[in-house]
């Protein structure tokens, strides 16, 4: 459900959608129970709902905090491994300049090959929350081109032995960026989060307040609150999907942009 909405709603529309909904649906409930209990608007339990209220407040902010903290961290490291493997690609291009043309043409070939099916087959599948480490032999074509050439002179075996730990470093954050692809934030931490906020709100109801616009203010602003730290949490868990996610222009920039070029 979550993968959907990021790819079918801007990130203003999920705005809209959940904090928006948060608000009004806690308003709502709020006006509800007053209607419905009118003896909580004189205030008798305050005392008892605060202390309840903070307590849990204070518990529910640092599970929030620190969800929110762990999946931005992973953004970041996401951004870092997609970046990585996208320089890795282009300093075997660069190494390979020193290679014969034959050679040179062969490693080429295979780079684009591989660029080519990470940006058009594997981020489709990696917004649909894919993980599939298959890459149709792209990989292991950059692999024979390499090992199918002999250097000769020391500034060839040098350069080549470059070209072959980029690769290898490569291979490596593919198979990292793949597997973020595939991951979501842990059942139990869902339940602490989404469910959490289902004990929250509510609790707010009881605080009684002469004023109706009062309460509504006090009700609204904690719906807020709670419906942004959600939206985060929505927006984060995908690294890959929605209007925030890492984006795959890296294998279209700087010697790679080669490959993308329309041909004359």
């Amino acid at each position: 459900m979550a993968l959907w909405l990021l790819n079918h709603l801007s990130t203003l529309a999920l705005t809209l959608l959940i904090v928006g909904g948060t608000v009004l649906a806690t308003a709502a409930g709020s006006l509800l129970v007053r209607h419905r209990f009118p003896k909580l608007t004189e205030g008798e339990h305050n005392d008892t709902v605060g202390v309840v209220l903070g307590m849990f407040g204070a518990i529910y902010g640092i599970i929030l905090a620190f969800v929110i903290v762990t999946l931005w961290t992973q953004l970041e490291n996401t951004q870092s491994v997609v970046a990585s493997e996208a320089t890795e690609a282009a300093v075997i291009l660069r190494d390979a300049g020193v290679f014969p043309d034959a050679a040179e043409t062969r490693v080429k070939e295979a780079v684009s090959r591989y660029v080519h099916h990470v940006v058009d087959v594997q981020w489709p599948n990696m917004r649909a929350g894919g993980m599939t480490l298959s890459s149709g032999g792209q990989l292991q074509g950059i692999y024979d081109a390499l090992q199918n050439y002999e250097p000769v002179t020391e500034s060839q075996k040098v350069y080549y032995a470059e070209a072959a730990d980029s690769l290898d470093e490569m291979a490596a954050q593919r198979r990292a960026r793949l597997t973020i692809a595939g991951q979501e934030l842990p059942l139990l931490l869902q339940v602490l989060v989404f469910g959490g906020s289902l004990v929250i709100l509510p609790l707010t109801f009881l605080y009684g307040t002469r004023s109706r616009k009062m309460q509504v203010l006090f009700v609204g602003a904690v719906a807020a609150l709670i419906g942004f730290s959600l939206l985060l949490v929505v927006v984060l868990d995908r690294p890959f999907a929605g209007d925030l996610s890492v984006s795959p222009e890296l294998f279209k920039q700087g010697k790679l942009e080669q490959f993308w070029k329309p041909h004359p």
